[in-house]
């Protein structure tokens, strides 16, 4: 059956409307896989579109037929939540005027060239959700597994407005899913009928933050830094991979993209003989933004199923970008790829020698990435890494956006004057027949400021057709609107050469790789600390031990010695009974013994306070010593404390054995 035209209300230009939003359900079988179950905005209502009859003996190769393929991709039940995007032809009426946008340029015609009778691009996405099939309340007989999984496609041929399309698809498959009964559709139907009103009232023009939302510019610049310029100059040479929010405009022009046969953009396309450089469409269309990266020759396929494996392969297909959840793009990238992005690894490989010998970096794109990487580094945020922690512009997804922009246009500035020069030899040249015209020339540009931009990559890029189309359709003098030079243009300085090896310091993830053993050898450190303790402990005690073991075996010996002295004038005792009489002797207490010396102490100290409070009553009675005055001094003499010196001690105590020894 074939697709009928699109049916909304004529705009009041009297203009023919662009293409109607439509609005599909794509169920998985489990006997006969992905297939299309519901369709909305067709007519007659519910109908199963098909692509134009000049297609149908091709269905591959529109994509229509591989809906379900693309809706519901490979691994897509391993996620709660999954989106597709994919892209598809439509072949329309012939008198269909297809509005290129915003920056396109001049066009005439009315889209032809490719063959089809105004054939152009489509765009779908999708979103895939699951829910168990014990919690419906109502199930078919298909329904035979644990859980159901069904995918809601909406499709449009405004990619510009996937940021808003993506959210409205998300909060309506989700209260789809809510209602836990898929036979009522209504939700769905006034969804497309929503989305048709928007496209007939609503105008294509959005603001850039817009419509690239939902594209972290910021996580890339932070994840692959360095690489992401050369992504950038790699999508410029056009080989068998590509990147679009760095253009400007870029996904408002890819109504080429869905077969490499299309090519209406290019031929329709002319240069334009004005510019208002007050309105950016106006003059980034008159710098020739966006480059068509892909017109014929080129496809893009966000997702690609494996049965569109062959068209990446036919000669027709020069260059391409794709996705897909395949492993075996993977196992044949050598085949199938020229640059391989793995987002499971986060890893960048270009495979083609000559494409990575083309795309090294200049000193001043260095210099010019590590800025860029510099400034998201410094204000990223972990727990929201879409916005810089300091909430302010620098970092952000516009900074991003507009810094590429400005190396896009400084970098066509630069070829447009590398082109004049060569029409415009130098004096240096003039020996080879060329004629210099010093008023030709830039005073304040010296020699040939594209070289900043490396010239490899330039030789590489003016082989491509989209330079081709470039030059042919812009002016030749686009170096007076835009400074053609590098934005970091400048030989290598010191602080390159410090920045760079700080970038690649940081790039080797020193400290994620020695967190771990950081935090093993803290633990052995204290456990080793823990230990060593102990150890010190044992070996005080084993010493305390025998301190205190030596010191009661010469407690022991003293006492034995005092005993034998007190005994040494009774002939009778042997040396025998003496060791049997002091070993029947008890030990002495030591804890008496400490309870003693204590108590001297605490006399003596009552004593000294005794002769301190001597001392304070006499202070303050203003006693004063006198010169003369034996009465005076003998009273006090007689009021002191008497205070013997240790001679005096042992003397008295000497007399006093005397007398003792006397009496006995």
């Amino acid at each position: 059956m074939a697709l009928p035209p699109p049916q909304p209300s004529r705009s009041p230009s009297g203009s023919a409307p662009p293409f109607t939003p439509l609005l599909c359900v794509v169920d998985f079988h489990h006997a006969r896989g992905p297939e299309i179950s519901h369709w909305f905005g067709t007519s007659p209502a519910g109908s199963d579109p098909q692509p134009h009859p000049q297609a149908q003996e091709d269905n591959t190769g529109s994509g229509w037929g591989l809906i379900p393929y693309m809706a519901l991709p490979d691994g897509a039940h391993r996620g709660v939540e999954e989106f597709s995007y994919f892209s598809l032809v439509y072949h329309g009426d012939k008198n269909r005027k297809k509005d290129g946008g915003e920056g396109a340029g001049e066009h005439v015609g009315e889209g032809a060239g490719d063959g089809g009778g105004g054939a152009t691009s489509i765009f779908g996405i999708s979103c895939c959700q699951s829910i168990p099939a014990s919690s419906l309340l109502w199930k078919s007989e298909d329904v035979t597994r644990s859980a159901v999984q069904k995918a809601v496609v909406a499709l449009t041929d405004q990619p510009e407005r996937f940021s808003k399309l993506r959210e409205k698809l998300r909060v309506v498959t989700r209260a789809w899913f809510a209602q836990r009964d898929f036979r009522d559709v209504e939700i769905l139907q006034r969804f497309q009928e929503n989305l048709s009103r928007e496209v007939v009232t609503g105008s294509r023009e959005e603001e850039d933050g817009q419509q690239y939302f939902g594209l972290s510019l910021r996580e890339m610049v932070y994840q692959y830094k360095w690489q992401m310029l050369v992504l950038f100059k790699c999508l410029l040479l056009q080989p068998k991979f590509s990147l679009l929010s760095l253009i400007p405009n870029l996904v408002k022009n890819l109504q080429d993209c869905a077969d490499p046969q299309m090519n209406s953009h290019a031929e329709s396309l002319r240069k334009p003989d004005s510019v208002r450089t007050s309105d950016r469409s106006s003059f980034l269309a008159y710098l020739g933004v966006p480059l068509q990266l892909f017109g014929k020759g080129s496809v893009f396929g966000p997702y690609t199923p494996l049965q569109q494996l062959d068209i990446l392969t036919d000669l027709d297909t020069k260059s391409y970008v794709v996705g897909s959840t395949n492993s075996l793009l993977i196992q044949q990238k050598d085949r199938y790829c020229d640059v391989l992005i793995d987002l499971d690894e986060n890893a960048i490989s270009i495979l083609s020698p000559t494409l990575r010998s083309a795309v090294a970096l200049s000193v001043a794109d260095r210099r010019w990435i590590d800025f860029l990487a510099q400034q998201v580094t410094d204000t990223w945020d972990d727990t929201d890494p879409s916005r810089p922690k300091t909430h302010g512009y620098a970092g952000s997804e516009e900074f991003i956006r507009l810094q590429f922009e400005e190396y896009l246009l400084a970098l066509l500035s630069a070829e447009k004057y590398h082109q004049h020069l060569s029409a415009h030899p130098t004096n240096k040249d003039r020996a080879a027949g060329g004629s210099s015209d010093p008023k030709a020339l830039l005073a304040d540009i010296e020699g040939d400021p594209s070289s900043d931009f490396s010239p490899s990559f330039l030789d590489a890029w003016r082989q491509t057709e989209n330079h081709a189309l470039w030059s042919r359709t812009t002016d030749t003098h686009l170096f007076d609107l835009v400074d053609p030079r590098h934005p970091c243009a400048g030989g290598i300085t010191i602080e390159d050469v410090q920045r760079r090896l700080a970038a690649q310091v940081a790039e080797l993830h020193l400290d994620e790789r020695f967190s771990a053993t950081r935090e093993v050898v803290g633990k052995r450190l204290v456990e080793g600390r823990e230990q060593v303790g102990a150890a010190f402990g044992r070996v005080w005690a084993d010493v305390e031990a025998l301190r205190e073991a030596q010191r009661r075996r010469v407690e022991e010996a003293r006492l034995q010695a005092a005993e034998s002295s007190a005994a040494g004038g009774d002939g009778e005792v042997r040396n025998g009974s003496h060791l049997q009489y002091a070993a029947r002797l008890p030990k002495p207490d030591l804890g008496q013994a400490q309870a003693s010396v204590a108590a001297a102490g605490q006399r003596a100290g009552a004593y000294l306070s005794s002769w301190g409070s001597w001392a304070a009553e006499k202070r303050k009675a203003g006693w004063q010593r006198q010169a003369s005055g034996s009465q005076g001094a003998t009273s006090t003499q007689e009021g002191k404390p008497k205070v013997l010196a240790t001679n005096e001690v042992g003397r008295q105590g000497a007399h006093t054995g005397h007398e003792t020894k006397e009496a006995g």
